[in-house]
């Protein structure tokens, strides 16, 4: 590394604007801070050497000096802004509805929001905040950050601390406060100085030169800005990592026992009561309100439940093997705290598909009683089911939440939402077996080649159709299965969450702000006093507010013959 040794007898680092020591210009230098086309000096970062206005050879200097651009930053923080705010047009994937279409993003974007829906869903803004290229772009502003503050603060430290109250006389006549008094008696100085020190200014002195200061920690406030928002980003990067943050959902049936999700096994939940209130429709104060929504409007919705922890055993989750680690009720604003997760009631369903009875009837009899029957649990269905008669039904296919396309049957979601049966019926008097479709009237049957002449309509608790019909190749059929029954579950939507990185964001905020609070209301203000023969030269220099600068030097000069400074900045 090169350096440079001023007259002064202080020897810079390469790339040095103005001496660290007296301030005098290098005159080979005075292009990196724009110097060499003004009158004044540019004290932003008292012409320290930064390193991004110093060296761009090696393929580290030219990343360190992208990275060192603020503009560079500005437009990374701008670009990140573009991004979170097209993530917010559609909901993330983890608050689609839970009555939505679909729960599958690949259906429910371009279902709902059509073309735009689409686009939104193959560019991945579904997911964006655990993208990797957002991630990537939220780590690229740290790194802009972090040398940013590098660039600036080590260079800036090291010139302020080690600056002298001697200064070139160059550099005090190119300040932007300054005025030349001939005649000046000690006794006006030592005024001055008194003045100066009530004033809160802190004086040095060298061979008659004096510099006062005050308020040099405003300068770091926007490095200490720089470090809260470093850690708002660290808190942001590792809630991708699950052991610092967790945001999943879980659907439990009363009467269910069911792992907590995102806890690998550790927690279980057990869903006794779900409980709905609404608001009376005959209640004045609602009435037109549930009127003008046309549906009833809940008041509260809970769930009482118990949250076990998983003991050590050869099973893992054994029920006998789980410890109670307490009874919650679940509601709106109060939620389940256990563990380091957070349980908050967001949804439910309270007609979901749980048990489907079906029975077995001749064909062309439309007054025959059933030949048997048999029940299906939806979230267990079995491959096989005997009838008492010596009938077997096999269930060829089953699709929880079916629709009719041109390329035949099947399931949008792994939900019961719409169930559908391919079953195929053995009889004891016949080795062949007959196939029959079963399901809810939703669509047409002719998408499926279905005979729709044979399609006969059942209606279950006045909530839905059925229909059997023989599907392609097996029109001879001498039975059909008809739905008999079904059984409907209320089903809580829970929210589970676990956050450690929150004390980290909130941390980061105060550090900002603090910053924020300490460059806004501050200002680092200096005063020279330069002897000159039988006078001297007085100048003044902050990097803010020039009126209360000025007044300050008002102030210190009242009652004595200095002239008062002049803003030199007309004159440019």
């Amino acid at each position: 590394m090169k350096h440079i040794k001023c007259e002064c007898g202080h020897v810079n680092p390469e790339g040095t604007v103005l001496c660290e020591a007296c301030g005098k210009p290098i005159e080979a230098n005075q292009y990196i801070d724009g110097n060499d086309k003004k009158k004044l000096l540019n004290m932003r970062y008292e012409g320290s050497a930064r390193r991004s206005t110093t060296y761009n050879k090696t393929i580290v200097d030219k990343v360190w000096n992208f990275f060192s651009s603020v503009k560079v930053a500005v437009w990374l923080i701008v670009i990140a802004l573009i991004a979170s705010g097209i993530g917010t047009i559609f909901p993330l994937e983890q608050y689609i509805p839970a009555d939505a279409i679909s729960r599958d993003p690949a259906i429910f974007y371009e279902e709902t929001y059509g073309i735009f829906g689409k686009i939104f869903y193959q560019l991945g803004f579904h997911k964006l905040y655990s993208s990797w290229w957002y991630l990537i772009l939220i780590a690229s502003i740290g790194v802009s950050l972090v040398i940013c503050s590098i660039d600036r603060f080590v260079p800036l430290y090291r010139a302020l601390k080690r600056q002298k109250a001697k200064r070139h006389v160059t550099f005090i006549n190119r300040q932007r406060l300054y005025s030349s008094t001939e005649t000046v008696s000690n006794e006006e100085i030592q005024a001055v100085k008194e003045h100066l020190e009530k004033s809160r200014y802190r004086l040095k002195e060298e061979d008659n030169h004096i510099v006062a200061e005050k308020g040099r920690f405003s300068r770091w406030g926007p490095y200490v800005n720089h470090i809260g928002l470093i850690i708002i980003l660290i808190a942001a990067l590792i809630r991708t990592i699950p052991f610092f943050y967790m945001d999943d959902y879980v659907w439990v049936r009363e009467g269910e026992l069911r792992v907590v999700p995102g806890t690998d096994g550790e927690y279980y939940i057990q869903n006794h009561e779900f409980i709905l209130d609404t608001y009376a429709e005959d209640d004045e104060r609602f009435k037109d309100a549930i009127a003008k929504q046309g549906m009833i409007i809940p008041s509260n919705f809970q769930t009482n439940a118990t949250i076990y922890k998983a003991g050590d055993a050869e099973v893992i989750g054994a029920e006998e093997n789980l410890e109670k680690i307490g009874d919650f009720q679940i509601s709106m604003n109060q939620p389940a705290k256990f563990g380091g997760y957070t349980l908050y009631q967001q949804g439910y369903q309270l007609n979901e598909f749980s048990k489907m009875s079906f029975k077995v009837y001749e064909m062309n009899n439309s007054e025959a009683e059933a030949l048997g029957e048999f029940t299906v649990d939806l979230f267990d269905p079995k491959s096989e089911y005997e009838l008492e008669n010596g009938f077997n039904v096999e269930v060829k296919e089953y699709y929880p939440d079916y629709s009719l396309t041109e390329n035949g049957v099947t399931s949008k979601t792994n939900d019961s939402n719409n169930p559908a049966f391919i079953f195929n019926l053995y009889t004891p008097e016949n080795d062949n077996y007959e196939t029959s479709f079963v399901g809810d009237v939703i669509g047409s049957a002719e998408n499926l080649g279905i005979d729709t002449s044979v399609v006969e309509l059942k209606p279950m608790a006045d909530v839905i159709g059925t229909f059997a019909a023989t599907v392609p190749g097996s029109e001879d059929n001498q039975y059909k299965i008809l739905i008999d029954s079904i059984q409907f579950d209320r089903t809580s939507g829970l929210s589970i969450k676990k956050d450690y990185t929150l004390p980290l964001f909130v941390l980061g905020a105060i550090i900002f702000m603090i910053g924020v609070i300490q460059g806004m209301y501050w200002q680092h203000r200096r005063i020279w006093i330069h002897p000159k023969n039988n006078g001297i030269l007085l100048a003044g220099h902050t990097n803010k507010n020039w009126f209360g600068l000025k007044k300050d030097i008002e102030k210190a000069i009242e009652g004595t013959s200095i002239n008062m400074v002049e803003d030199q900045k007309e004159d440019e």
